[in-house]
């Protein structure tokens, strides 16, 4: 059996970090799909394919790893640097603005 160990990124349609805080074991499907010539669903006997296992942290997810013998490959997150601003939100309706405010 091989897997993947990943932390997900945030999605596009969020500026926030909900859910990229665990680690994930997915398993790599063993057969294509095969297409349904009756109906033209997508189907596959492979159900290890639908396994998503979440973990606290990457060394829980290597040690489930190492005790069930699942070959992985670890893929490091990608992180940003924080980008706050000092007024922040806020900025936008201050009152001791120098200039006028306009659109």
């Amino acid at each position: 059996m091989f897997a993947r160990i990943y932390q997900p990124s945030k999605t596009a349609m969020s500026s926030g970090n909900a859910k990229t805080k665990f680690w994930v074991l997915e398993y790599s499907p063993n057969q294509g799909k095969k297409v349904d010539p009756l109906m033209g669903w997508t189907s596959s006997d492979d159900t290890q394919s639908q396994v998503s296992i979440k973990f606290d942290t990457k060394d829980a997810a290597l040690a489930y790893a190492k005790a069930n013998d699942i070959v992985v490959s670890v893929h490091e997150p990608q992180t940003r640097k924080v980008n706050v601003r000092e007024g922040g939100y806020g900025e936008n309706f201050a009152t001791n603005r120098r200039g006028v405010w306009t659109h």
